[in-house]
């Protein structure tokens, strides 16, 4: 009797717990995660977010663990070439490698055997939810918890032991699956984004535009940001974010590890439900093999909110990965002004600069050597870069050089570039590059010729010669048929072909489609000439570029040697926008603007958390925050960038247009990273002409076979500081903006018109070896009033701290006939009066304020 009682009273002791632990909540003001036991284990049952004055539920909450395993190394040698389009790619051989190794198993998400499973065992500790497992291979223990700090975020550890030898990788599980017709939008920063599957896996896993219909991993080499993101129709938005360090370190000491694998991405998990998810280790990569008893560890976090998916990627960026702590670790050895006034005498130099002059259809036409790969080339191609930088430089220095020597062949090379006999391509630019052996223009990488071609290489280039020449009648004819044929290649919707031909003037990309900024051309031209019908043809461009790219998200590059991979084309489009905003002020191309900006922020690397660890580069020892890709762009990123090679670029194109962009919005992501990707970048200046490398992998090897960079650079730096000076005095300083830059990026010339100084108006000036400072941190730009016979110095801190400095001015003669100069004033952002009628004699002390201004005034 007493054995019955005590069977009796333990099975209800054990019915009443097990009842107990049925359901597992937690939950704050934020957020509420309750588990139901069922007969498969523990289902997630609730998930709640927690508004002010109303509750989200998702509508199918899941909570499904997923584990790989493989007993052996999964394949990395066949690739199926199956509905895969190999032969759009056969003529592009860095394409073709990229798409094959894209192709394997591990990336296609179809190695190994899946183990999917809901966890039989939980226990309450502290706050926090422990989750344990055993299955054939291994066993699991999960800990859940919410963040302290970030009170919408849920924290996850999950640690494995092995039970049988092979390759191993965790997979966040899928806190819940969003289904295709309630898709709002998508992102993997630097691959894809979109509103809807895709299912040419050429066009979603590709070019990036859409959302692959296959549950394809991705590496963290081209993960701008490490926060896959996936939106509900109803408002909630999920976003899973690895812990630092969890991903690779793309130079972890002493050479580059761009290429290891320790983290993958994608938008879904392994069943192809919608739900963003990470996999770590990788299967078949770094620690992915383990040994009966071995473990691994791995941590992450889920985020969500009900307001956009922009908000959970600044989240990412700023809360997890700290992106504007590296600002506060930058300290600048040259300045950007100094490399300025360096690279001017780089590109004056005939050899250092490639520059040759040749006889070409009776004229002689002067461009740059391009020591790159250019199809049908001889190593004898040759182009200029930027026209706008080439025609403000030699306007601002008055160096007779430049104006002599330079800018009469540089004007040549123009006039035979655009076809002038009748025809189909009358008009149009036949060719970035000119084959001096050959004797004619080529393209990048074929026979074609592209209508963004024509935007850039006539309209762009000749429209910014016109704004400093606007007398030459020989170049506004020249416009006028450039936009005519534009007018003429536009069709009924809008569009534009990607290319034509050129011998069948037949369309030819025709699976591609133009999502490039080429209604720009028209801009320019109804800014030059005045005539409607060119705005009328921009805003139709326009408008259907916004409907089939901005709002899609998708978007086609302009660099033919990777097919029109997606590059910095996106951010050229965002200023389009501006530019166009700026003429019709319709709001509509002010929004378009911003979001596309918005978008293009993806494209800037976040991770690894910059530090002060000391690495290696050869000989030379750099702390990790100087060799750093975060706050870089890519040329081109997802599956076939140059970005999972060679990383990011130096050639910060965007500065320019961010500045503008938070001027804009407040928002201090445009801000942030348009100093992240200008201040203290040293480590890959070249000692000896001051030019940047193009790619982040040859760290300080110089212009290297591309020395027309070095106007690009000079381009987007300008645009940077007058972008800046603008901004920090509320557009007390303010100077026109000419055309955007040909191919690679927003960035926007100066110089050709009257500016505006605290009410003066002012000239631009460049002085050169007349002005120095003894603090690399302080940049300037000069001017000269026109009215009250003023000059001025323009001093900006480009730090985050105050900083003090001395200015130096040598060859007074220059601005009086007197030694010294005994009435300059000097100025806050605003104009007031901080010092009066002080002298000048051999050096002044000054202090700015950190990410300040001030102005040196005298007569």
């Amino acid at each position: 009797m007493k054995y019955r009682l005590f069977v009796c009273i333990s099975s209800l002791f054990i019915s009443l717990v097990g009842f107990a632990q049925s359901d597992v909540d937690l939950e704050n003001k934020h957020l509420k995660l309750q588990w139901k036991e069922t007969a498969q284990g523990y289902r997630l049952n609730q998930l709640i977010l927690k508004g002010e004055q109303s509750m989200k539920s998702v509508p199918k909450p899941l909570g499904e663990y997923t584990i790989l395993f493989s007993k052996n190394i999964p394949d990395t040698n066949n690739v199926s070439e199956r509905a895969y389009q190999m032969d759009l790619l056969k003529a592009y051989p860095h394409n073709l490698k990229m798409w094959k190794e894209a192709l394997l198993p591990v990336p296609l998400n179809t190695a190994g055997k899946s183990f999917s499973f809901f966890p039989k065992e939980v226990d309450e500790r502290d706050g926090e939810l422990h989750f344990k497992q055993n299955i054939d291979v291994l066993s699991l223990e999960s800990r859940w918890q919410l963040d302290d700090h970030y009170p919408g975020d849920i924290l996850v550890e999950i640690r494995v032991t092995a039970k049988e030898a092979g390759y191993y990788a965790i997979a966040s599980p899928t806190l819940y699956p969003v289904e295709e017709n309630q898709l709002k939008w998508a992102i993997l920063p630097g691959y894809f984004q979109g509103r809807k599957l895709e299912p040419n896996l050429m066009l979603a896993y590709g070019y990036g535009q859409g959302i692959p219909a296959q549950p394809v991993v991705v590496r963290e080499r081209v993960a701008s940001t490490l926060a896959p993101i996936v939106q509900h129709q109803n408002g909630l938005s999920l976003a899973v974010i690895p812990a630092p360090g969890t991903g690779r370190d793309p130079w972890e000491s002493t050479t580059i590890t761009q290429q290891q694998w320790k983290l993958g991405l994608s938008l879904m998990d392994r069943k192809g439900q919608l739900s963003p998810t990470l996999y770590h280790p990788v299967l078949g990569q770094e620690g992915s093999y383990m040994q009966p008893g071995e473990q691994r560890v791995f941590h992450f976090r889920y985020v969500l909110n009900a307001v956009n998916w922009f908000d959970l990627y600044k989240h990412a960026v700023y809360d997890i990965y700290r992106f504007k702590d590296f600002l506060g670790l930058k300290t600048t050895k040259e300045s950007l002004t100094h490399r300025i006034s360096a690279m001017v005498d780089y590109l004056k130099n005939d050899s250092t600069s490639l520059w040759d002059v040749y006889d070409y259809q009776g004229l002689k036409i002067g461009a740059q050597a391009y020591l790159g790969p250019i199809a049908g080339s001889d190593h004898d191609a040759v182009k200029n870069s930027d026209y706008g930088a080439m025609w403000m430089t030699a306007k601002l220095s008055a160096d007779s050089v430049l104006q002599k020597e330079r800018l009469p062949y540089a004007r040549n090379f123009k006039l035979v570039q655009q076809q002038k006999d009748p025809g189909f391509f009358q008009g149009a630019a036949i060719g970035q590059y000119y084959l001096w052996k050959g004797k004619q223009f080529t393209e990048e990488w074929g026979n074609y010729v592209e209508p963004i071609a024509l935007t850039y290489y006539t309209m762009i280039d000749l429209g910014n010669i016109l704004l400093y020449e606007p007398q030459d009648s020989a170049l506004l004819k020249r416009l006028r048929v450039g936009g005519d044929k534009l007018l003429s290649w536009q069709k009924a919707d809008g569009r534009w072909e990607v290319a034509y031909d050129r011998k069948t003037t037949h369309p030819v990309f025709k699976e591609l489609t133009d999502r490039r900024p080429t209604f720009y051309g028209l801009v320019v031209a109804y800014r030059l000439l005045g005539d409607k019908r060119y705005l009328d043809g921009a805003e139709k461009g326009a408008k259907w570029l916004m409907q089939e790219a901005v709002n899609r998200g998708s978007f086609l590059g302009v660099c033919g040697d990777v097919r029109f991979a997606p590059d910095f084309a996106t951010g050229q489009t965002a200023q389009a926008f501006l530019d166009l905003y700026d003429i019709t002020k319709k709001e509509t191309y002010l929004k378009a603007a911003i979001e596309t900006a918005r978008l293009y922020t993806t494209s800037i690397y976040t991770h690894p958390i910059p530090s002060t660890i000391k690495k290696h580069v050869g000989e030379i020892e750099w702390q990790d925050w100087q060799i750093s890709q975060v706050g870089l762009s890519f040329e081109h990123g997802g599956i076939f960038g140059s970005a999972n090679v060679s990383g990011p670029i130096l050639l910060a194109s965007h500065a320019g247009m961010f500045v503008r962009m938070f001027d804009l919005t407040k928002d201090s992501i445009f801000i942030d990273m348009a100093r992240a990707a200008a201040w203290g970048r040293d480590a890959f200046i070249d000692p000896a002409s001051h030019v940047a490398s193009y790619y982040w992998s040859t760290m300080n090897a110089g212009p290297g076979p591309f020395p027309h960079h070095a106007w690009w650079q000079i381009g987007w730096i300008m645009d940077y500081l007058l972008s800046e000076a603008s901004l920090r005095t509320n557009h007390l300083i303010n100077f026109p903006r000419g055309f955007l830059t040909p191919k690679v990026g927003p960035h926007q010339p100066y110089g050709f018109a009257p500016g505006k100084l605290f009410n003066d108006e002012v000239e631009l000036d460049f002085p050169k070896n007349r002005i120095f400072l003894d603090n690399e941190k302080i940049d300037f730009f000069c001017a000269k009033g026109l009215t009250k016979n003023s000059y001025y110095i323009v001093l900006m801190n480009n730090s985050v701290t105050e900083q003090n400095a001395h200015l130096t001015i040598n060859h007074f003669d220059e601005f009086n006939r007197k030694k010294s100069i005994e009435n300059a004033v000097l100025l806050d952002q605003r104009g007031a009066v901080l010092l009066a009628r002080a002298p000048i004699e051999k050096k002044v002390s000054i202090r700015i304020p950190a990410c300040g201004l001030r102005v040196i005034k005298f007569d």
